[in-house]
């Protein structure tokens, strides 16, 4: 099939295609409820009427599926490509046709009922219920992941423009999370409304980008309106598709299958297990790329100024610190006196003790104080050498602030000395952190 629009083959252009692939997805079943009746039998040379091909009938196959008796003689079409042995397929013929795919594909798992009551255990009973659904899906989707996720990768990694991402309804809403965490760890990408896009926003697409479509289906109606503009612009196509033989499925350069046995939902209709593992396959492109990237945590920090991440990731040490006259110091032979008042005067809790080159010989804080208190001693004659605190914590200005509230909180002290090349620059306590929102 010719879907370049171009004079050569059978001259069928891109509308045509797709438009061609629609009808036979709906010539083999699809219900009111997007949920894909695979009802295609066929005979085969080697299997018979309607019999159900392994994965081993095929070289390089995944999956099960039929082969087809109508125009598309001899096309292996699969079903759901299941590779985890927690999914067994149950009686999938039946009158010559392979049954629905939420009757053939059945967990081994027992998982409970949905619950009805509304105490506390039947509540919890419910969560468990879901949270177990969903969680036996990923693991199923954790086995069945192959080459095609590496191309994937590298199909964003090649682009030089932006990663596009797209869907509608759930998959629109978890489109846009997918799209936040690939500009957030180094993969350039926004989120364009498929639907908005046929009334302008494909404007904002251009010839270095890529496109990722999340379509549970296959189907769905806004996204199979873009193909035809996208081919037209030569542009990669990425799925993420419960339906590895859907119309979108058979244009997109990668698909990575997202198929789940059933949703979480009691009555198999809302968005639930699918959107999980389509959410869970974009968290996992997304931080393959920065691994690929050498993306670093202070990378990280650049795309996250605002905030508390921000603030963790970004401010230093030497941001916070007090300088130079707002240092509090003295010299090892002043009087416990002289040296409170140093302290009241700087309003830090404490002062360093220096010696004539700069460098620190310790620090005497409040702790310090009461210490020497019970001990009986002259404040007006006692030098504060004797009652200091040796050896003090210390950390460099080039340090993260997050660094400088890890020491203090591990060794419970209330202020740092900052010091570089041997020498005291500078001083801050835990209020300076609560101040810029670290601590």
């Amino acid at each position: 099939m010719d879907v370049t629009g171009s004079d050569q083959g059978s001259k069928q252009t891109v509308h045509e295609a797709v438009a061609g692939d629609r009808r036979q997805t709906v010539e083999g079943g699809i219900d009111h409820l997007d949920k894909e009746m695979d009802t295609v039998s066929a005979r085969d040379n080697n299997t018979g009427f309607g019999k159900v091909l392994t994965q081993t009938s095929f070289d390089g196959g995944a999956g099960v599926g039929v082969h087809s008796s109508s125009s598309r003689q001899g096309r292996w079409r699969p079903t759901r490509p299941w590779a985890d042995r927690a999914f067994q397929h149950s009686t999938p013929i039946a009158d010559g046709k392979a049954l629905p795919y939420d009757q053939q594909m059945t967990s081994t798992t027992p998982f409970p009922p949905p619950a009805t009551g509304s105490d506390d255990a039947s509540l919890v009973a419910e969560a468990r219920r879901v949270v177990g659904l969903e969680a036996e899906a990923l693991r199923a989707l954790a086995e069945r992941l192959d080459h095609r996720f590496a191309d994937a990768c590298r199909l964003c990694l090649a682009t030089r423009g932006r990663v596009v991402v797209s869907g509608m309804g759930k998959s629109g809403h978890i489109a846009h999370k997918i799209a936040a965490t690939l500009a957030s760890t180094g993969t350039p990408a926004f989120f364009v409304h498929p639907a908005e896009a046929a009334h302008g926003d494909l404007g904002m697409i251009t010839e270095n980008d890529s496109v990722l479509f999340l379509s549970h289906s296959g189907e769905t109606a806004e996204i199979l309106a873009l193909l035809p503009r996208i081919k037209r612009m030569d542009l990669p196509i990425l799925l993420i598709t419960g339906r590895v033989d859907s119309t979108a499925a058979r244009h997109a350069t990668v698909v990575l299958d997202a198929a789940v046995g059933q949703e979480a939902c009691p009555h198999n209709l809302a968005p639930t297990t699918s959107t999980t593992a389509a959410l869970a396959l974009g968290d996992a492109l997304a931080l393959a790329l920065l691994r690929l990237r050498g993306f670093t945590a202070e990378d990280f920090a650049r795309a996250h100024p605002a905030g508390a991440l921000g603030r963790r990731l970004l401010l230093r040490v030497e941001d916070l610190m007090h300088r130079a006259d707002g240092i509090p110091r003295v010299a090892p032979d002043v009087t416990v006196a002289e040296a409170l008042w140093e302290m009241s005067r700087k309003g830090l809790g404490m002062t360093a003790v220096t010696g004539t080159d700069g460098g620190v010989l310790g620090v005497f804080t409040d702790g310090d104080l009461r210490r020497a208190l019970d001990t009986g001693i002259d404040l007006a004659h006692t030098p504060i050498a004797k009652v200091m605190t040796a050896r003090p914590k210390t950390i460099a200005p080039d340090a993260l602030a997050s660094e400088a509230l890890a020491i203090i909180e591990r060794h419970a002290v209330n202020a740092l000395l900052v010091v570089a090349d041997g020498r005291l620059v500078g001083a801050l306590n835990t209020h300076d952190l609560l101040r810029a929102g670290v601590a």
